[in-house]
């Protein structure tokens, strides 16, 4: 069954939503609130901020990202002593600084952001640029993912599955960053750059740019796969032109290293996101050695 076909037999029954609603791609950034607040789904809440949110994703785009990061099955905790929402970072093997000084009030006023806009566009830039949502995993038993990849990877597959696209007619395209991504304008710098694909936009850096999308055109790309799966590190081998300069600098080598052995998408993604924080374009990381 295609995507097209089974949007259509979901709306037949009542219980799904048309790949022509643009609301269905506000659900894919607000549908895990509850993780934010260190809840599961059961006890999240049916409103925040005045918008619908915990809401089902169309499509099956959460479970389907949800296999990119995590195994299936019943979940196991891996990591003894942290049961927590905050995520585990793999550069310093500890919660992100962000977490400790993370009040109460900023915390609720940096996740009204996340999801109050009815632009769905402004959304992805909202979760692109976001160092709170960096903040947490996307699940408790495994505490090196990322909420903040998670959430874009779900709607990256939407985006897709919506536009016509099965699984298997995905790719991974690698794009030179941005110095954009990096000049503290946030969310406006995202919605007014060219290297920025809305919703098919899942890391954006000053380094590099990883987009998933089904129409690769003519950019250095590789297929996902046949099925999602935890494949992060052999889709990274395969890209045909790599979007890290290996040659200019021992720290992009160290990155590109440890990228061809991290299987969690979300995981990988926040990885690059932490390395290459406050840094230029590769080509300027000579200098990183010392």
């Amino acid at each position: 069954m295609t995507r097209e076909s089974t949007a259509t037999a979901s709306d037949e029954r009542g219980d799904g939503v048309s790949d022509t609603d643009t609301d269905s791609l506000c659900v894919a950034y607000r549908h895990d609130v509850h993780k934010l607040f260190g809840r599961n789904h059961g006890s999240g809440v049916e409103e925040f901020a005045g918008v619908p949110v915990n809401e089902q994703v169309p499509l099956g785009a959460d479970a389907d990202a949800a296999l990119l990061s995590r195994p299936a099955g019943d979940p196991e905790q891996t990591v003894a002593n942290h049961a927590s929402p905050h995520r585990l970072s793999l550069v310093t093997g500890s919660t992100p600084d962000e977490a400790d000084g993370l009040g109460v009030g900023d915390a609720v006023a940096a996740f009204e952001q996340l999801v109050v806009s009815s632009n769905a566009e402004r959304l992805h830039a909202q979760w692109v640029t976001s160092s709170v949502a960096a903040v947490f995993n996307e699940s408790v038993f495994y505490p090196y993912t990322s909420l903040k990849f998670h959430t874009l990877l779900v709607a990256a597959l939407l985006d897709n599955y919506r536009a016509g696209y099965d699984f298997d007619d995905l790719s991974l395209v690698a794009t030179p960053g941005s110095p954009a991504a990096n000049n503290g304008r946030g969310v406006e710098a995202a919605v007014g750059s060219d290297c920025v694909c809305p919703h098919r936009t899942v890391c954006w850096t000053p380094a590099l740019a990883l987009h998933v999308t089904g129409d690769p055109g003519d950019r250095p790309a590789t297929r996902l796969g046949g099925f999602p799966a935890r494949s992060f590190s052999d889709v990274w081998g395969r890209l045909p032109e790599h979007p890290v300069e290996v040659d200019s600098s021992r720290a992009a080598r160290v990155l590109d290293a440890q990228l061809r052995r991290i299987r969690s998408w979300s995981t990988a993604l926040q990885f690059i996101e932490d390395v290459t924080r406050g840094f230029g374009a590769v080509s300027e990381w000579g200098d990183l050695d010392a």
